[in-house]
């Protein structure tokens, strides 16, 4: 794996269990892997002790008064902080690429059509995946690109993210530039919150639908943010969204059968577009 690009894994009071750690190993990865946490984690001791000169720790106090969280709650259990923090890590770093992870994936996988069935296959060489994303981030132009999460999927062959291929949005892995930083908004639903703001100025998020990554079940997974989703609800997380953008964003439901609260959004008022020079006056 190139020298110029390493993998950021934020983590928080989860020190003896990174499942993502050993998940990149396994598909592949061979480059600079670093664990990012804040200085009120009560387990900083464990995580120096095993994982050393990996463990980057931040003043979370500090970062906060540098972030928007949309409220005026002082509830620091949030990602927020960590997020936003990461360019700067890279820059001291010397780096010029690098990849924002949470700390519970089980897998990273292509997806691809066999028939009416959309399958996957789990991936066994993880640098030549990550490179091809730094080449496409180049070419594009774009902020940051993402890998699709197993949510995108749903409908199969006829979801919008497998029949699209290249979707308008970046949540849970960014690939980002370090000479090019941007920050994310609100206290939950960060990710969401900073494409379709910074997406209606005009920056591009984002994310191939043909690599996937699968991580733990969210609120059953402890400690990271588990405690914040079980304290506000997918509701409260959702309308995040909603107000930094109601012009674009509505709370809907998501789901086959068990649905459930989340965030709408209207594309179509929310990302510029370009205009064929067939109606240039």
């Amino acid at each position: 794996m190139r020298d110029d690009f390493a993998v950021f894994i934020l983590s928080h009071g989860r020190a003896n269990n990174i499942v993502t750690i050993s998940t990149l190993r396994k598909c592949g990865y061979t480059g600079k892997i670093y664990i990012i946490i804040d200085n009120l984690d009560e387990q900083i001791n464990i995580y120096k002790k095993k994982y050393g000169n990996s463990v980057i720790i931040f003043n979370k106090e500090e970062e906060s008064k540098k972030s928007d969280t949309f409220d005026n709650e002082q509830d620091l259990r949030i990602v927020l902080y960590a997020r936003n923090i990461c360019h700067e890590m890279a820059s001291k770093l010397g780096l010029t690429y690098f990849l924002e992870l949470d700390d519970d994936y089980t897998t990273f996988q292509f997806r691809y059509a066999e028939g009416t069935t959309l399958k996957a296959i789990n991936c066994k060489q993880l640098d030549k995946v990550f490179n091809a994303f730094i080449d496409f981030l180049d070419a594009s132009g774009a902020v940051t690109v993402a890998m699709a999460q197993g949510g995108d999927y749903l409908g199969g062959i006829n979801s919008a993210v497998w029949r699209k291929k290249l979707t308008r949005k970046a949540m849970n892995s960014f690939f980002c530039r370090t000479d090019k930083p941007f920050k994310f908004l609100g206290k939950i639903n960060e990710d969401v919150n900073a494409y379709v703001t910074l997406g209606s100025q005009g920056k591009l998020f984002f994310t191939v639908g043909k690599v996937e990554l699968e991580q733990g079940t969210t609120q059953k997974n402890e400690h990271g943010l588990t405690d914040v989703y079980l304290k506000y609800g997918t509701y409260v997380k959702s309308f995040y969204s909603v107000m930094c953008m109601p012009s674009a964003v509505k709370i809907s439901t998501m789901g086959a059968t068990d649905r459930r609260i989340h965030h709408n959004i209207q594309w179509e008022n929310t990302v510029p577009k370009i205009i064929s020079s067939t109606y240039k006056k």
